[in-house]
């Protein structure tokens, strides 16, 4: 993507002060923050408005980001998501001291010379809009889910798909393949969770129509018939993704990162130096669902019995779970570490497959940078992500269950063999790089997601 000379006009001001506000969690920060450095290099001065809870083990290298970062409160400054009280008490909460914290951040900028012109919101913060309009500034809804996933949830909002859905064999829906309820995202398939998470979810479309932009992190060609869709829906809906910090060679730019966990001093960079291309496999499983101690032991022999190198991102309050001995057991062949970069990590030649979650940063991650897949979706999204992966973009595979509910050390075996070295891996390879092309076309000059972009940064220029 090109890199725009700054903009300041005669004041010192820039073009043009958005304000972020992400849901306080990893996954949602992450692509948010990387929009906003995009932005900068369009010439707009960009602040990320994060959670004082949050803003205290936010890890960012000083000096390489242009994005600056201010502090509002959820109500929750000692605690954050993890209050004992739960997630509806949480969103309430975060709503009614939210609003007022976020203003009072804009009423600071007033009379400076870079005014808040312009909130992007996350969108399970739909209370946001009020407080744009409030003061007259443009409002952008931003949502981090596929656009897939978001016509799911639209359906839902409007009554067109009852929870639990259980009794329908396939559901058919505009815009999307096929799908059985295990394809559904689990707020709709699962009994226990389709009550609040599903409510939340499906309420970030109450202020759709109130904002200037509705934003999504994909690109035209991933979703085509989807985002087609939904553009009929709402006509001001825009992709802008991958939101993916690149250079200007197109290549993942490791000094514009954020971590919510410090850093792991494990040397894994210099580890994937030494292993031949495409031999590691990389397994990371994101940063709020634990595994149970039986899923963990499973992996650990699945890993060990491939034969593979591999780099596993286990936390530190997971570290217990794995097998006595299995680190040194299998330390000529793998690496097991607190944190990494994810995205320095997939970018390197020696990686050879994914092993993820499906939450959809990772998702895009994983095609941005051409590395096969194997799925292992949990909850939320990630099972309509695993349906993509293996049957609409073929490029990886998806685990299954036993009847312990455990993906077992036979299949992840069988998984890794069939996209390492298996039959399908030349298919999988060739369809994950066309994908990685795809993605690189978006952002570049001219690509779908550019142009987006620079619509809504041409308005913003021009307030």
């Amino acid at each position: 993507m090109e890199k725009d000379k700054r903009r300041v006009d005669g004041h010192g001001g820039h073009g043009g002060h958005v304000v972020l506000l992400p849901f306080p969690a990893q996954g949602h920060m992450n692509p948010l923050l990387q929009f906003g450095k995009l932005l900068t290099t369009k010439g707009l001065k960009v602040t990320l408005a994060t959670t004082i809870f949050l803003s205290k083990s936010i890890h960012i290298k000083p000096g390489t980001s242009d994005v600056g970062i201010e502090t509002i409160s959820d109500g929750f400054d000692e605690t954050g998501l993890s209050t004992p009280e739960g997630l509806q008490a949480y969103f309430k909460r975060f709503k009614e001291v939210g609003s007022q914290t976020l203003a009072n951040l804009i009423k600071t900028h007033e009379n400076s010379c870079d005014p808040v012109s312009c909130i992007v919101y996350d969108s399970t913060c739909p209370w946001a809009i009020d407080v744009a309009k409030g003061f007259g500034l443009i409002g952008a809804i931003f949502f981090t889910s596929s656009i897939s996933a978001a016509s799911i949830h639209y359906h839902a909002y409007n009554g067109m798909l009852k929870a639990p859905v259980l009794d329908q064999p396939t559901i058919f829906l505009p815009g999307l393949p096929p799908l059985s309820p295990s394809d559904l995202p689990s707020s709709l398939h699962v009994a226990e969770e389709s009550s609040s998470k599903l409510d939340v979810l499906s309420s970030r479309f109450s202020t759709v129509k109130k904002a200037d932009y509705v934003l999504f992190n994909t690109f035209d060609e991933l979703e085509s018939e989807a985002v087609s869709w939904m553009k009929q829906q709402f006509p001001h809906v825009k992709t802008i993704g991958p939101s993916i910090y690149l250079d200007k060679q197109n290549k993942y730019d490791k000094d514009h990162s954020i971590s919510l966990f410090k850093p792991s001093e494990n040397s894994y960079m210099e580890w994937l130096n030494t292993r031949e291309s495409e031999s590691v496999i990389y397994m990371s499983f994101g940063s709020v669902v634990p595994l149970s101690k039986e899923q963990m032991e499973e992996l650990a022999w699945g890993l060990r019995d491939s034969g593979k190198n591999f780099l596993w991102v286990v936390k530190e309050t997971e570290e217990m779970k794995l097998p006595l001995n299995f680190i040194k057991e299998t330390s000529n062949k793998g690496l097991v570490v607190k944190w990494c970069s994810q995205m320095e990590v997939l970018a390197h030649e020696a990686i050879g497959c994914f092993i993820t979650h499906c939450g959809w940063n990772s998702i895009l991650e994983g095609l941005s940078m051409g590395v096969p897949l194997v799925a292992m979706p949990m909850l939320w999204d990630q099972p309509l992500n695993a349906k993509f992966v293996e049957d609409v973009w073929g490029v990886g595979i998806r685990t299954k269950m036993n009847d312990k509910g455990l993906v077992g050390r036979e299949e992840l075996l069988f998984c890794i063999r069939e996209v390492m070295q298996g039959d399908r891996r030349k298919t999988m390879k060739n369809n994950v790089s066309s994908w990685k092309t795809s993605a690189k076309d978006a952002m570049d000059i001219g690509g779908s997601s550019y142009v987006n972009i620079n619509e809504v940064v041409a308005r913003l220029r021009s307030i």
